[in-house]
């Protein structure tokens, strides 16, 4: 049977996403089949001479500063994780004084200083170990390193939101090979934030409940864990994106529970595998998508962090950028069932 015989019987759909307050397209007739939708070009290795990697262990001296490592000893040359400045920064940490606004440009247009922090997360020493190749007590601590430093961050007054955020493969953003992440601090709160915490607010305003809390449907489920559930989105902005939800109603990321992140790093190398045997290891970006720092009380009975997985299988075209409104052509329910058929155990 061909494709487009496959798809015939089935009509396109729009989904509105309750947490990003969007609208989706899931358009069946221009897929493939959900198991053959596969990625062109996977990320099988970490290229490159190690010898000239700065993440390296070995080479230290070449990164920007460090602001810690795992284990703590600064004088350790056997550490298992780095945080340091990014060197190119996109935000400068070093611009003194409050963010002030200027409106003076000669067009109606606001615009404030560019403070904030880029550091960058190295979550291995070697280069040719990737995230999922690590286990998971070691992811756990990856995480760990993100907590800590957000809450490190979250005690500058001027900083509204941080955001973690993992690049995976060239055409997924990433200009380095060795595994890292990142981790950018802003003095403003990203109009993506606002809508989906807008969301969540529209959400509970109707029912009483909060959106993330209430998700039980089956058909969307590919795994779980006993603090934590992995679901396709009811209305994924992307083929094959992945959601890993605490239980637990939680606000902020960095207020998490320390003991629960080996069980989360467990949960995340799960999905990372069954992504990468299922899509022929694509390219990939995850986000930690939490609250902003400074909430009213109030606002905390509806904001629910969790961690979005995106593999790079389509791009987004000028419809998308244009009216914000994505088109899927792999409906939730097909994505989660092919992720269901690979059997690999939850690791911590």
């Amino acid at each position: 049977m061909s494709p487009q015989s496959q798809n015939t019987g089935r009509r396109p759909e729009l989904r509105h996403d309750p947490v990003a307050n969007r609208w989706v397209i899931f358009s069946p007739a221009r897929a493939k089949r959900p198991s053959d939708f596969k990625s062109k070009s996977p990320q099988n290795s970490n290229p490159g001479d190690n010898s000239s990697c700065p993440f390296c262990i070995g080479n230290e001296h070449e990164c920007a500063p460090e602001i810690f490592r795992v284990p703590s000893d600064p004088n350790d040359p056997n550490w298992k994780l780095r945080v340091i400045e990014n060197l190119y920064p996109a935000l400068n940490r070093n611009i003194e004084g409050p963010c002030e606004e200027k409106e003076d440009m000669g067009v109606p247009a606001r615009a404030i200083s560019g403070f904030g922090f880029h550091d960058v997360v190295i979550e291995n020493p070697v280069h040719s170990v990737h995230l999922c190749d690590m286990e998971a007590r070691d992811i756990g601590q990856v995480l760990l390193a993100y907590k800590k430093r957000i809450q490190q961050i979250a005690s500058v007054e001027s900083i509204k939101y941080v955001q973690v955020f993992k690049n995976h493969g060239a055409s997924a953003g990433a200009s380095m090979s060795h595994s890292h992440s990142q981790i950018l601090a802003l003095p403003i709160i990203p109009s993506a934030v606002s809508d989906r915490f807008e969301g969540m607010n529209e959400y509970f305003k109707k029912t009483g409940k909060c959106s993330l809390c209430e998700v039980q449907a089956k058909e969307l489920l590919i795994d779980e864990s006993t603090h934590f559930i992995s679901i396709v989105p009811f209305a994924a902005t992307y083929p094959f994106e992945m959601w890993i939800i605490p239980r637990a109603h939680s606000s902020h990321f960095h207020e998490f529970d320390c003991e629960k992140m080996v069980e989360l790093g467990g949960l995340l190398k799960l999905m990372l595998r069954k992504m990468s045997l299922q899509l022929n290891n694509p390219p990939f970006n995850f986000m930690i998508q939490t609250s902003p720092l400074q909430v009213k009380e109030s606002e905390l009975f509806y904001a629910h962090w969790f961690l979005q997985i995106v593999p790079q299988l389509s791009g987004a075209g000028g419809f998308e950028m244009a009216t914000g409104c994505y088109i899927n052509p792999v409906f939730p329910e097909d994505a989660a069932k092919v992720m269901r058929e690979v059997n690999l155990p939850v690791e911590g």
